[in-house]
């Protein structure tokens, strides 16, 4: 549905943002995006006042194909301390499980050449080149030993974000090396993401080169996304990340140390939750959110469709309607398995976004 401009608004004060990612979708259906793909910011004009558009979008990534890397010898056995100070040797990398609520870990594992020896998935790996392994997660971020067990893995690479930690234990005690890397996304933190992943299936000048060409790439669309946001500050845009399961009757706010904030800092907008302090997962509340009053509203596409869209969320959550972004219907959403992701695929995840937000009608 294309918007319509809206007359100009004062800039108002305060948003909130909180929650982690511990209920992602529990469709294991893998999509990497639907319908036609966003144009890019060449392809563009953005509109003259993002704070007077109307209506929601939706951004697709142009770019979601994977993209491996295979120059750079294979190195083992390999010996890496993690994320926990737990020194793990790997001399095998044939059958590998890279699982996190993110999808980012097989997403690296994938662009490092490994893909053909990735043996199964979680639920958030949502690209096509992954669709055909079993998934060894259930109840959406659940953990399933005998899933897992039974695809006789030899190297698993995994974080502290999914659950029970007593099924990595497990694995561990049934002998299979287990490298746990850091639970926490961001555009800044992905250098280090992917040479903890490419230090784990020793192939470190592979890493080098991944993150050279992903910092290449999302230093570029940064770049772009700057040409495009408003220069004046009253003219930036005010974000809220919802997380919405309409099913299970869960609607979180994402904040500050989420990734929330790095994505819509990256988008030129400004991150409440940064503003107020608002960190950890915690549930909407009607007066934090109609206080907040954002001007715009991220959100993951299941999510929405879990509430059977806009008319849906305003219906389910009465503050939403409250907000500058309910009265205006200034909702954009993407895939689950993207928005977050904070990989080797943030560029093409940014440009799609930031058209979504500054060229809506290119978008919608």
């Amino acid at each position: 549905m294309r918007g319509v401009a809206r007359r100009p608004l004062l800039v108002v004060v305060a948003l909130a943002a909180a929650a982690a990612l511990a209920g992602c979708s529990s469709s294991s259906a893998v999509t990497g995006g639907a319908g036609p793909v966003t144009p890019s910011i060449d392809d563009v004009t953005p509109v003259a006042n993002p704070l007077e558009w109307e209506g929601p979008s939706t951004a697709v990534p142009a770019d979601s194909a994977i993209h491996p890397i295979t120059d750079g010898k294979q190195q083992l056995p390999a010996t890496v301390v993690d994320t926990q100070g737990t020194s793990v040797t790997v001399d095998d990398t044939s059958r590998i499980l890279a699982l996190d609520i993110y999808g980012s870990l097989s997403r690296v594992v994938f662009e490092l050449g490994f893909g053909d020896q990735v043996v199964g998935r979680d639920i958030s790996s949502g690209y096509p080149e992954i669709a055909d392994r079993p998934l060894v997660t259930e109840n959406g971020h659940d953990l399933n030993a005998e899933a897992i067990l039974s695809l006789a893995p030899t190297l698993i690479i995994t974080d502290t974000s999914l659950g029970p930690w007593d099924v990595i234990l497990q694995m561990r005690d049934a002998g299979v090396p287990v490298v746990v890397v850091d639970p926490h996304r961001s555009i800044d933190g992905i250098p280090t993401l992917v040479d903890e992943v490419a230090a784990a299936l020793g192939v470190p000048d592979r890493g080098a080169k991944l993150v050279e060409r992903t910092t290449a790439t999302v230093d570029e669309t940064l770049a772009k996304i700057a040409g495009i946001t408003p220069k004046s500050p009253d003219g930036r845009l005010r974000m809220a990340f919802l997380y919405v399961r309409g099913q299970a009757g869960v609607y979180y706010m994402f904040g500050e140390g989420s990734g929330v904030d790095s994505l819509i800092d990256a988008l030129g907008g400004i991150d409440v939750a940064t503003e107020i302090g608002w960190q950890g997962m915690r549930p909407i509340t009607d007066e934090g959110l109609i206080a907040a009053d954002p001007d715009l509203i991220l959100m993951m596409t299941k999510g929405l469709e879990s509430v059977d869209g806009v008319d849906g969320l305003l219906e389910h959550v009465p503050a939403v309607a409250q907000t500058e972004a309910g009265k205006h219907r200034r909702i954009v959403d993407m895939d689950d398995t993207q928005i977050l992701s904070f990989g080797p695929q943030t560029a093409a995840v940014l440009e799609a976004l930031a058209v979504a937000i500054y060229a809506p009608d290119a978008a919608s």
